[in-house]
C-alpha cells in the first residue's frame, strides 16, 4: 500500500471513532525509521485504546499487519507500527509533556539521510 494510502486509512480509522487534534507530520526526510507519523488524542485511556484498536482493525481489513502495537495496557499513549506510517494515539496530557509536533519540527534535515531513505522507500515499494 502506497504511504498516502496508508496515511488517508489511518486518518480515517482515527476520525471514524472521534480522535480530537489529529495532526500528520512528514519525517521522511529526518529518519529512516518511518515516512509519516500521524498525533491524534483521545478523550480517556479507554478512548485512547479504541482508537489505536481500530487503526489495527483497519490496517488488517485493508490486508496488513501492523510490524508493533506498543503501550495497549497503560491507555496514555499507543503506538501503531504500520512501517511507512506510525500511528501515536495520545490523552491529551501525555500529548503534551511529549510534544512530538515540536520535537520533530525542531529537529535538523540530513540531506544524506533523506537521499537513503528514499532508496529505502523505493525498494520497499
Amino acid at each position: 500500500m502506497q504511504t498516502d494510502s496508508l496515511k488517508s486509512l489511518v486518518v480515517e480509522a482515527l476520525e471514524e471513532l472521534k480522535a480530537r487534534d489529529v495532526v500528520e507530520l512528514d519525517v521522511a526526510a529526518l529518519t529512516s525509521v518511518t515516512d509519516v507519523m500521524v498525533v491524534a488524542s483521545g478523550t480517556s485511556s479507554r478512548h485512547v485504546s479504541a482508537l489505536a484498536g481500530n487503526v489495527v482493525e483497519k490496517a488488517k481489513e485493508a490486508g496488513l499487519r501492523p510490524l508493533g502495537v506498543e503501550g495497549q495496557q497503560g491507555g496514555d499513549w499507543v503506538l501503531v507500527d504500520l512501517g511507512d506510517v506510525v500511528a501515536h494515539v495520545m490523552m491529551p496530557e501525555t500529548r503534551q509533556l511529549y510534544d512530538l509536533e515540536r520535537l520533530w519540527a525542531d529537529l535538523p534535515v540530513d540531506r544524506q539521510q533523506g537521499a537513503s531513505h528514499g532508496e529505502r522507500h523505493e525498494s520497499r515499494g
